[in-house]
C-alpha cells in the first residue's frame, strides 16, 4: 500500500499554521526524562511529543521509526523553558515501517520560524537542534575556529539576531570551538550583569590573534547602544591576551538594566495567549485562557472523613464548541465562590485539566477543570456571542429506546408534582424527595425525580414548562428519570422549545390522553398509582390476585371512628409496639423485652370514604392519619388526655374533607373469614386545576 506524504505540514506546524489530519513518517522515537508514566519524543520535526495515553503505541511496537502516521489530534504548547512544542493527543498508523521500507524522500529539519535547514544534519537520528543542549531562549551565537568570532547583529529588539546558520531549532546561545565543548544557556541566563565571556573558553590562546584592533567593534551596534562611556572603543581585547579578566570593563557590566531578556518579552504572561475554544483543551497545553459563559453554579458542600474536612464548589461553562466542568476546593471557594455568577462571561486560564470523573459529571467532555491559587476569573463584558445552554432534548417517548442509566436532556411541562417527603439514605441520612410528572408533544408522561434543595425550592402550581439537562434514566417501574448532583433544573427557560411546548399545552396538550411510561409511585410506598372510582374497586375485584392492588381515588370522609385511635406504643426506633402499663411507672415491650419510664402515642384510624358511586371502610396508619386529622398522634393523646371537646371537634372537622387518596387493596383472611382491606398510604389535597383537567381528558375520551 502506498502513501503520500501532506507536504508542508512540518512547516505549517512549526508556525502554528492550522494542518488538518495530516500524514507524516516517523523518522525517529525516544524516551524523555525518567517520569511516570513515560514521554515520547517523536522525530517528525523537532517539536513533537507523545501524549501518555498513546504509549501503549510504543510498548507494542507500533509507533516505529519509519511507520506513517495520521495526525488526528494535536495541540500545540509552550514548554516552561519556552519551547514550543506539538503534543500528539490522537493518531493512527496507516502504514508500518516494513511495508513503508525506509525514509520517503530526503527529510531535513525545520525550526520553529518555518525555515528549512541543511540536510545533512538529519544524518544522526535527531536533528542537530534538537541536541539537550540547545537553548529554547534566542541569543547569540559565537563560533571560534582558531581566530574566527562572530558577534550579533542587532540587538534592538532585546534579543541578539543570531548569524549562525548551523542552528536549526530554536536559536539559542551556543559556544563552540575545535577543542572545547558547547554550552547551553536557558532562559534569561547569563544576560543579568555578567558577561557571556567570563568562562573559561574566552580564555584560549586564540583570542590573542583575534582581529579585534580594527573597526568592527568601533561599528558594531553595541557602541550605539544607550550605554555611556563608549568602553568598547578601548576594549581590552585588542592587545591583551585575555589571560586577566578583560570583560571586567565590558558594556554589560557596566550597564546590566540596559539589556534584560525580560523586559524584552514585555507583557503580562498571558498578552501573548489566545483565547481557545473548550473543545480544544486538553492537559498538554500550558499556556491557555478560554472565553465562556457559566451555565449553573452549584452550592458549597462540605466533607469530612479520615483524611479531613473540607469543601467544594462546582460550576459549569459552555461556549460556541461546548461545555466543561470546573471545581473549586477549600481557599479557592474563598476566593471564587461570590465572583462567578450564572449567566455571566468570564476570562478562565492557569486551571488544572483533568480526565472528568463522570461519576459527578454528565456533561459531554472527556476533561474537567480545577481551580488553584494561581489560577485567573476574569469577567468579560463582550459575551454576545457565547450562548446562553447547550442542551440535547430527547423527546419522552424516545426515552423507552435507551439505556438504563443513561444521561439525558428532557424537556416537558409539569403536569402534577407531589408534595415533598423525607426519606432515609442507607447512611442514615435524611434527603428532601419530589416526583414531578412531565409531558411533551409526543403525548408521552414520564416521572422525574428531585432531591434536595431542588425539591423544597419547586413550585409546580402553575404547571410551568421544565427542562432537566443531565437527568438518569431508570428502568424502575417502567421508565423514569432522577436528577443527579450534577444535573441542571431550569423551570420556564428562556430557549425556543420551551415557548413552542408551552403554546402547544395550552392549546391542546391539557386535554390530551396522554400515556406514562412510569407507574407512579408515591414516596416509600410502592405502589402502582391508577385512578379508580371506589365502585370500579368492587365491579373489577380489585385486591383478590396474588399481589395487592393499588388505586388512587377522590374521596370523601363520612365518618372517622375515634374510639381507640390511639394506643401506647413502644419508644424504641422502629418497634411501635403496644406496651403494657405494669402501673409502677413503667411500661413493657414485649417484642423488645424491655421496660420503659415512658411511651409514644401512635394513630391506627378507620374511616368511610364514599364518591359519587360508593363507600369503603379504610385503615389509615400514624403518618396518613396524621394528614388526614391535621393534628400529631402526641397532640391528639394530650387532648384525650386533658380536653375531650377539643378532641371530638377534631374529628369532627376531618369529616365532609375531600381529599385524594393512595390505598393499597388486598384480600385477607382473618378467623376464617375473608374480607377486602383498604389501606390508605398517602393522603394529598386536591390540585383542583389538574383533576378538573382530567375530567375534561375523561370527557374527550368518552365522547370519541
Amino acid at each position: 500500500m502506498s502513501v503520500s506524504l501532506t507536504q508542508g505540514a512540518i512547516k505549517a506546524l512549526s508556525t502554528q499554521v492550522d494542518v488538518k489530519n495530516p500524514v507524516l513518517q516517523l523518522l525517529n522515537i525516544r524516551k524523555v526524562g525518567n517520569g511516570n508514566p513515560p514521554r515520547f519524543r517523536l522525530q517528525m520535526s523537532d517539536v513533537f511529543l507523545l501524549a501518555t495515553h498513546l504509549n501503549d503505541l510504543v510498548e507494542e511496537n507500533r509507533l516505529v521509526p519509519n511507520c506513517v502516521c495520521l495526525l488526528k489530534r494535536f495541540t500545540n504548547s509552550t514548554l516552561p523553558d519556552g519551547r514550543q512544542v506539538i503534543i500528539v493527543v490522537d493518531m493512527e498508523i496507516l502504514q508500518s515501517a516494513e511495508d513503508t521500507g525506509g525514509r520517503i524522500g530526503h527529510p531535513t529539519p525545520c525550526s520553529s520560524d518555518g525555515k528549512i535547514s541543511s540536510p545533512e544534519k538529519v544524518s544522526s537520528g535527531f536533528p542537530e537542534s534538537v541536541s539537550s543542549s540547545s537553548a529554547a531562549v534566542p541569543g547569540p551565537s559565537y563560533e571560534t575556529n582558531s581566530s574566527k568570532m562572530s558577534f550579533p547583529k542587532k540587538m534592538s529588539s532585546g534579543f541578539p539576531e543570531s548569524v549562525s546558520s548551523s542552528s536549526a531549532a530554536v536559536p539559542g546561545p551556543s559556544y563552540g570551538t575545535n577543542s572545547t565543548p558547547s554550552y547551553s544557556r536557558g532562559p534569561g541566563r547569563d544576560f543579568r550583569g555578567k558577561s557571556l565571556m567570563k568562562g573559561s573558553p574566552m580564555k584560549a590562546s586564540p583570542m590573542k590573534a583575534s582581529p579585534m584592533t580594527g573597526s568592527p567593534m568601533k561599528a558594531s551596534p553595541m557602541k550605539a547602544s544607550p550605554m555611556t562611556g563608549s568602553p568598547m572603543k578601548t576594549s581590552p581585547m585588542k592587545a591583551s591576551s585575555m589571560t586577566g579578566s578583560p570583560m571586567k570593563t565590558s558594556p554589560m557590566k557596566a550597564s546590566p538594566s540596559k539589556f534584560s531578556p525580560w523586559k524584552a518579552a514585555s507583557g503580562s504572561p498571558d498578552s501573548s495567549t489566545k483565547v481557545i475554544p473548550i473543545a480544544g483543551l486538553n492537559p498538554y497545553q500550558s499556556k491557555w485562557t478560554i472565553k465562556a459563559r457559566v451555565t449553573t453554579k452549584s452550592s458549597i458542600r462540605t466533607w469530612s472523613n479520615s483524611k479531613g474536612e473540607g469543601k467544594l464548589f462546582s460550576f459549569e461553562i459552555v461556549d460556541e464548541s461546548g461545555e466543561m466542568r470546573i471545581t473549586a476546593f477549600n481557599n479557592e471557594v474563598d476566593k471564587f465562590f461570590s465572583l462567578v455568577e450564572p449567566g455571566k462571561v468570564y476570562f478562565i486560564s492557569k486551571a488544572t485539566v483533568k480526565m472528568a470523573n463522570k461519576q459527578y459529571s454528565t456533561l459531554k467532555n472527556d476533561y474537567e477543570l480545577t481551580l488553584h491559587s494561581h489560577s485567573s476569573i476574569v469577567p468579560c463584558d463582550d459575551g454576545q456571542s457565547i450562548p446562553s445552554v447547550r442542551c440535547d432534548f430527547v423527546s419522552i417517548a424516545e426515552l423507552e429506546n435507551r439505556d438504563k442509566d443513561a444521561i439525558v436532556d428532557v424537556i416537558g411541562v409539569c403536569k402534577s408534582a407531589e408534595d415533598v417527603s423525607r426519606i432515609t439514605t442507607k447512611t442514615s441520612r435524611e434527603v428532601s424527595k419530589r416526583a414531578l410528572s412531565l409531558i411533551d408533544r409526543t403525548g408521552k408522561v414520564v416521572t422525574v425525580t428531585l432531591w434536595g434543595e431542588e425539591a423544597e425550592k419547586f413550585d409546580g402550581s402553575e404547571e410551568p414548562v421544565v427542562a432537566i439537562k443531565g437527568a438518569r434514566l431508570s428502568d424502575f417501574g417502567g421508565r423514569s428519570l432522577s436528577v443527579l448532583f450534577s444535573s441542571t433544573v431550569m423551570v420556564n427557560p428562556d430557549i425556543p422549545e420551551a415557548f413552542r411546548l408551552r403554546a402547544w399545552y395550552d392549546m391542546e396538550g391539557f386535554a390530551l390522553d396522554s400515556q406514562s411510561l412510569t407507574e407512579t409511585r408515591s414516596a416509600g410506598s410502592g405502589f402502582t398509582m391508577n385512578w379508580k372510582t371506589l365502585s370500579d374497586v368492587k365491579n373489577e375485584d380489585m385486591g383478590h390476585r396474588e399481589k395487592a392492588d393499588y388505586f388512587s381515588c377522590v374521596a370523601t370522609v363520612l365518618y372517622t371512628r375515634k374510639e381507640n385511635c390511639l394506643y401506647q406504643a413502644c419508644p424504641s426506633a422502629g418497634c411501635n409496639k403496644k406496651v403494657i402499663d405494669q402501673h409502677n411507672g413503667l411500661y413493657r415491650c414485649e417484642k423488645c423485652s424491655r421496660d420503659f419510664p415512658n411511651f409514644q402515642y401512635r394513630l391506627l384510624l378507620s374511616a368511610n370514604l364514599a364518591d359519587f358511586g360508593d363507600n369503603q371502610w379504610v385503615t389509615c396508619f400514624q403518618e396518613t392519619a396524621e394528614a388526614l386529622l391535621g393534628h400529631s398522634a402526641e397532640a391528639l393523646g394530650h387532648l384525650r388526655d386533658t380536653d375531650e371537646a377539643a378532641f371530638n371537634e377534631v374529628f369532627q372537622k376531618a369529616n365532609f374533607t375531600t381529599h385524594i387518596f393512595k390505598n393499597r387493596v388486598k384480600l385477607e383472611t382473618y378467623n376464617d373469614e375473608c374480607r377486602v382491606k383498604v389501606t390508605v398510604l398517602d393522603v394529598q389535597p386536591i390540585n383542583h386545576r389538574e383533576y378538573s383537567r382530567r375530567l375534561l381528558r375523561n370527557i374527550y375520551k368518552l365522547a370519541s
